[in-house]
């Protein structure tokens, strides 16, 4: 019986993660719960799965939650300790960080400072604190097992092989939904048109990540961190259909592909069971139908946050973190209708052009870049982008 937390249990990859443990109660048994802001959800949730601890983000919520669960025999927290108390949890064996941007970046911390397994939802973490992160999980003997599915499929396919035989990973995008869209077009894209994902269910912040290819360039960073591989050796292709997750190429030619159902029950379940497979009741994959799989090189000139992921890549130090703290701000803006989709990645470059890198060498360094980043963001979206 593996027990685990779930960070971020209300998301779409935490409900997903929920549904699959139902699936198998007999290998696993929830221990801790965190939400944001869907109380009503968490409520269900807790009463379903009994966990020992739950936690939500304000003392407010938190008596509201006591009032709601009262007869169940489940601990209440909230803010931050209550983030770390669900992750560090000593009857946890498994921790699941599926909160979303850089909120998920101190929890995930306390689980791997703790000796938990991490199931890596969380991509923010290594992007803003990747070097610190895998040392910590290095020396402690934790593994950081990927759910995002495009590391999912590249830990599948590494499996088995020499890392010194990889020539290099090919990350792949469905493209988003302006994939086709002409860039004069940009600054007449509403927040309703930028959430209409072709293939995945997600969050509404990764999925303007994913119009933007913000979240692709994320991935990159993540890639690098999680698998030892430099920017010049991770590629990204797009590939509207959603059917290869990723690919690894090795020096003799030979490229190890990983495919499925555009569906994140797979690598959620695959992070959960490894090194076993779960047997679950999902479509099958009929390439026959599909017919075609189709790629093409990304438009950085289109989609310029692919760009700035990788020059924070190789400027290192915390530029990482700057670019995903403005990031996180201008998602939030256009989805508010204060900028133009085609403002974000303007906003992004501008804060990034104004930081002065320093290196990473505390997770309280890496807190104060993320709010020199937010605070330049808001300062020049007050200003006009000027």
């Amino acid at each position: 019986m593996k027990r685990i937390s779930v960070l971020g249990s209300t998301g779409s990859i935490g409900v997903s993660t929920l549904q699959i443990v139902a699936e198998f109660p007999e290998r696993y048994r929830i221990v801790a719960l965190t939400a944001g802001n869907n109380l009503d959800l968490l409520c269900e949730q807790a009463k379903k799965f009994r966990p020992i601890v739950v936690a939500v983000i304000s003392q407010v919520d938190a008596g509201i939650v006591k009032k709601r669960l009262a007869g169940f025999q489940v601990e209440v927290c909230f803010g931050v300790a209550g983030m770390i108390r669900c992750a560090s949890l000593a009857d946890a064996d498994m921790v699941v960080a599926a909160v979303v941007g850089a909120a998920g970046l101190i929890p995930t911390v306390a689980a791997v400072q703790a000796g938990k397994d991490v199931a890596l939802a969380n991509k923010e973490t290594l992007v803003m604190a990747g070097g610190l992160i895998i040392e910590e999980a290095r020396q402690r003997g934790v593994k950081l097992l990927p759910v995002d599915s495009e590391h999912s499929a590249i830990f599948q396919a590494l499996s088995g092989h020499r890392h010194d035989d990889v020539r290099r990973l090919i990350l792949t995008a469905s493209g988003g939904p302006f994939r086709d869209l002409p860039a004069a077009e940009f600054r007449h894209i509403v927040p309703a048109d930028a959430l209409a994902h072709p293939n995945w269910s997600m969050g509404k912040k990764i999925t303007i990540d994913s119009a933007t290819l913000m979240n692709k360039g994320l991935e990159v960073i993540e890639a690098h961190w999680l698998f030892n591989v430099p920017a010049t050796k991770i590629d990204v292709h797009i590939h509207p259909e959603s059917i290869i997750h990723s690919m690894v190429e090795y020096i003799d030619g030979s490229v190890v592909a990983q495919l499925g159902i555009p569906d994140m029950k797979t690598p959620i379940a695959y992070a959960l069971s490894w090194p076993e497979r779960l047997p679950l009741n999902q479509p099958a994959l009929d390439l026959c139908e599909l017919g075609t799989l189709t790629f093409s090189p990304p438009d950085i000139q289109r989609f310029p946050c692919l760009g700035l992921a990788y020059h924070a890549l190789d400027a290192g130090g915390t530029v990482p973190a700057v670019m995903n703290a403005a990031n996180e701000v201008a998602v939030a803006a256009f989805l508010k209708q204060q900028i133009s989709f085609a403002d974000i990645p303007v906003l992004i470059e501008r804060v990034m052009a104004c930081h002065q890198v320093e290196d990473v060498t505390t997770v309280d360094r890496v807190l104060q870049a993320d709010l020199w980043g937010r605070s330049r963001a808001k300062k020049f979206i007050a200003g006009g982008l000027k």
